[in-house]
Order: C-alpha cells, then structure tokens, then sequence
C-alpha cells in the first residue's frame, strides 16, 4: 500500500489535533448572528412590557415656568423723589424703607389742615355762646309775655266792668301780641345757633369732625411720602427709580419678588388630565439646572382653560369654529428645599405620576 493511501493515526501521546484555521473563522460570525438574533426580541419584549407596564402612568408637558409671588409697589402720593434706598435685586424686609417723596408740600398741607381745626374750634365756641345768649333771649321773652298776659287779663276784667277805657284794652293787647313776637323770634334764634353749632355725636361738634378728618388726611399723605416695603423679598425694576423724578400716585415704581415659596404652573393638554388628581407626585427637571432633580406634589388643578381667563375668550358659537386643544393650568407645589434659587420664569419640564390617584 503507498503511503499516500494509508489512513493517519493518531498519537495519543502527541496530544489534540487543532482544528483548521477555516473552520474556526467560520464559526465566530454564525455565534454572532445567534447572538443578536437572540438579543433583538429580548430587547423588543423589554421595551414593549415596560410601555405597557407604564403606559398611561406618566403625564408630562415642558409647558411649565417656575411662578412666585410679586407685589408692585406705587406710592399713594404723587411728588418728586428725593431719595432712593434700594438697588436691583437687593433683599428687603417689611417695613424697610425704599424710596422718599419730597415731604415739603404734605407737611405745609398738614399745616394748613392744623390751622383750619384750630380755626373750627373757634367758631364752635363763639356758636356756643350764641346758643347761650339766645337761651337767656328767649327767657326773657317768656317773662315779658307772662307780664303782658297778666296785664291783658286785668284790662280785659276792668273792661268788663266798665272801670277802663277802651284804650287802655287795646295797648295791653297790643303789649301781649307784641311779648308773644318777641319769644317766637328768640326761639327761632336759638334753633338757628343751634343748627349752626350742628353736632357730631360724642366725637364732637360736625365742624371740628370735618377739620379734624382734614388734618388726619394731611398727616397720612405725610406719613405716605416715605414709601416702604410690604412684604420681604427681593426688589426688582428699581430702574424707574431717579432722584428728581416726578412720581404719580398709584402707578407701579418697583416690584417685590417673594423670596420664598416658589411653585411651578405647568399647562397641561386637556387630555392629559384624566388621571390627574391632587397630592400626585411630580418630577421636576429646570432647564437652568440640569443636573437639580427637584421633587413635587401637584397641588391643584386650574378651574378653567387658559384661553377663559384670557383677554378676549374665544367664541366659538360661528361656522369657523376649529377644534384646538385647551391647555389648563395645573400648581405644582414644590418639596423640600431644592438648594439652588427658584427665579420667576424659569422654563421646566414635570412629568406627574398618575399611579398614586392622589392618594
């Protein structure tokens, strides 16, 4: 037999045989494909079971700004300012003093309304006087139409008997008629004193009430030109703000930003709110922070659409009426402290957990 054609023997001593190099490079992509063949349906059952397992539990929208509470502060007076106390975004306390109205005008007024309630309480004295000066007039009176009834009676009782003259009658008539004048006239001037001293109650006469409420006007105009902060936070917009400007009365010159109690007013699609209750919690991510994650709790939901409260509300009782998707505003309380500050304005995307129902 040649040598070609006898079968190979192994050695055992020689050891394992390795494989040809074609049949191990042919392997390796055929345990690949297995592989990902095998890996693309876990991956799709994955995902698939977490969207139905979550489907519907999460509502989010990036509709939402971070909200606080402003106060606008206009002076009740109008004047020109003298001076200005505060700088933008300074933090201020109640009470603390912001700018200053040129006081000058309001404490003459004040003067003047001092002057014309010491002037009231004069001529209340003086129509006192006359209320009693018309009270001794009108006892007077009384007396001299005693005296000429009792005159008439006995010309009246001698003219009876024929001891009188008829003269003599008639002056005593005219006597009695002319007493009985006399105390009507001096009634009806003591009721004009006394009208003209008018009363006020206990509170006094009504004209030193009237100067009296002048002069408590003045005083708090006075009292108004130093305008001062209402509440604690953070001034804003003192740009307005010049030394030598005039000021109206009852237009905003600043605003107070409160330095705490921040929340989010998110606007949600009004399909959106099915399971939407209040207490749910809420994920909050700021677009200045993005790596903050601040939690929350929704703390209410809006008793009518944006476009309600707009404005001009949309009338849609016409033929071009087009059906859109309303947006309700929904407060989003925040928890805890989030450690960096919440600016007025501030965009962020919540998402509500809709699982707890609020409870």
């Amino acid at each position: 037999m040649a040598d070609a054609d006898r079968p190979i023997i192994a050695d055992p001593a020689a050891g394992p045989i390795d494989a040809p190099a074609e049949v191990t490079e042919t392997a390796r992509p055929r345990r690949r494909r297995l592989a990902l063949m095998l890996s693309v349906p876990l991956i799709v059952a994955a995902v698939g079971g977490y969207l139905w397992i979550t489907g519907g539990r999460y509502v989010s929208t990036d509709n939402a700004y971070v909200q606080q509470d402003m106060v606008s502060v206009s002076p009740d007076v109008s004047g020109r300012i003298v001076a200005v106390n505060v700088r933008e975004n300074q933090p201020v306390k109640a009470g603390d003093l912001l700018f200053r109205i040129d006081p000058e005008p309001y404490r003459i007024a004040l003067a003047e309304a001092e002057a014309e309630l010491a002037e009231a309480r004069v001529r209340v004295s003086t129509m006192r006087s006359d209320v009693q000066s018309a009270g001794i007039d009108i006892g007077g009176a009384r007396e001299g139409v005693a005296f000429a009834r009792q005159e008439y009676d006995r010309q009246a009782a001698l003219m009876d008997r024929g001891f009188t003259t008829r003269a003599s009658f008639q002056n005593a008539q005219h006597a009695l008629t002319d007493a009985q004048t006399r105390l009507q006239a001096a009634l009806s001037g003591a009721s004009k004193a006394q009208s003209a001293l008018g009363s006020g109650g206990g509170s006094g006469p009504a004209a030193v009430q009237t100067a009296i409420a002048k002069r408590d006007k003045a005083a708090l105009n006075l009292a108004r030109t130093e305008v001062r902060a209402p509440r604690d936070g953070l001034v804003s917009q003192t740009d307005r703000l010049q030394v030598g400007q005039i000021t109206p009365s009852g237009v905003p010159a600043l605003s107070i930003v409160a330095g705490s109690g921040a929340w989010i007013e998110a606007n949600y699609k009004e399909t959106d709110l099915d399971q939407m209750a209040v207490g749910q919690p809420v994920a909050i991510h700021l677009d200045a922070y993005p790596s903050l994650k601040v939690q929350g709790r929704v703390a209410s939901i809006g008793a009518g659409t944006g476009s309600e409260f707009s404005l001009l509300p949309a009338q849609n009782a016409n033929g071009n009426w087009v059906k859109v998707t309303q947006r309700v505003p929904v407060r989003i309380a925040i928890e805890g402290n989030p450690g960096r500050p919440m600016i007025a304005g501030l965009s962020a995307d919540v998402t509500v957990d809709t699982r707890a129902n609020g409870r």
